[in-house]
């Protein structure tokens, strides 16, 4: 396969992930700033999702819709809703001979979908949290239709690199920014609704209350999020299948660059799967998160190198 069509698969998928993830959390936080009691603030996601401090997410005001507004369809925010999947769609049209036509109408209704005035013109006036809710289920549709038409070759291989990729480094993102939250704000740690909140942005709320039965520990959700092999957004999850779908890759015309990165998603891979909460906390929460999220764009740049001839 062309470096160039690789890359292309990888960013497109990376650019979808990202969106779930930003409008995930987006809804959630919305629902938390119209229910909760103390004082809101839209800091960590902006944070996380815009690269903005907390001086530039002031000049916002905390207004809710506005903060909306900036990061679905703002088309001066670079990592707005609507302008990374203008990006995705670029990557798709790249190589619109190897994905099929169901898939590329797809991604095209969500980009059609986003770049709607009149979606603007609801997040403004209308229930946020319904407009949203349309945009995930264009994802949604999106990963159907990947899963049931896609040929499973070296291009669905580097689709699913990209997408765990990006949501391994969602996830170190959003636990990294709620822990660093609750040592400014001891209070935090028995504040239910914040743990719930989180559990939420990730999609692991229903499974977190079949798993432990105690109610909110951050211990267990740091347990669930980082260790859990059973919770399609924990850290290891997404590892596992990095390291999956990357063996897909082999083969004797890049046997050097397979076995030197096959070493580094290993590495990766042994350090989360055997560490505890016990030895993340020894050794030290934020360190810890640091230096896998560090690792993971290691992954990122070594593909940039050896699969994608640095585009």
């Amino acid at each position: 396969m062309l470096s160039r069509v690789a890359a292309s698969f990888y960013w497109l998928s990376r650019y979808i992930e990202r969106s779930d993830g930003m409008l995930r959390m987006l809804k959630i936080n919305y629902a938390s700033s119209q229910d909760t009691v103390q004082e809101f603030t839209w800091e960590p996601v902006m944070r996380i999702f815009a690269g903005l401090d907390a001086v530039e997410s002031e000049k916002l005001e905390n207004d809710s819709r506005s903060v909306l507004k900036y990061m679905v369809t703002g088309k001066n925010n670079p990592n707005s809703i609507l302008n990374i999947i203008t990006l995705a769609r670029e990557n798709a049209r790249g190589v619109q001979e190897h994905i099929t036509k169901d898939l590329w109408q797809c991604l095209n209704e969500y980009y059609h979908t986003v770049k709607d005035p009149r979606l603007e013109r609801a997040l403004h006036r209308e229930d946020p949290i319904g407009v949203l809710d349309i945009l995930i289920k264009q994802v949604m549709l999106y990963y159907g239709t990947v899963e049931i038409t896609m040929e499973r070759g070296e291009g669905r291989a580097f689709m699913n690199i990209g997408k765990y990729l990006e949501r391994a480094i969602q996830s170190v993102d959003i636990l990294d920014t709620k822990f660093s939250s609750v040592s400014d704000n001891p209070d935090l740690l028995t504040d239910t609704t914040y743990w719930k909140h989180l559990l939420l942005s990730l999609g692991g709320y229903e499974l977190y209350l079949k798993t432990y039965r105690e109610g909110f520990e951050a211990e267990n959700i740091l347990e669930q999020v980082v260790l859990n092999n059973d919770f399609p957004r924990s850290v290891i999850y997404s590892v596992n299948n990095i390291q999956r779908y990357f063996d897909r890759l082999k083969n004797d015309s890049n046997a050097d660059d397979y076995r030197e990165m096959s070493f580094q998603i290993g590495r990766l891979q042994s350090r989360i799967k055997y560490s505890s909460v016990k030895s993340i906390k020894q050794e030290g929460l934020h360190l810890f998160l640091t230096q896998i999220r560090s690792e993971l764009y290691g992954v990122g740049n070594s593909l940039n190198q050896h699969y994608f001839a640095n585009s």
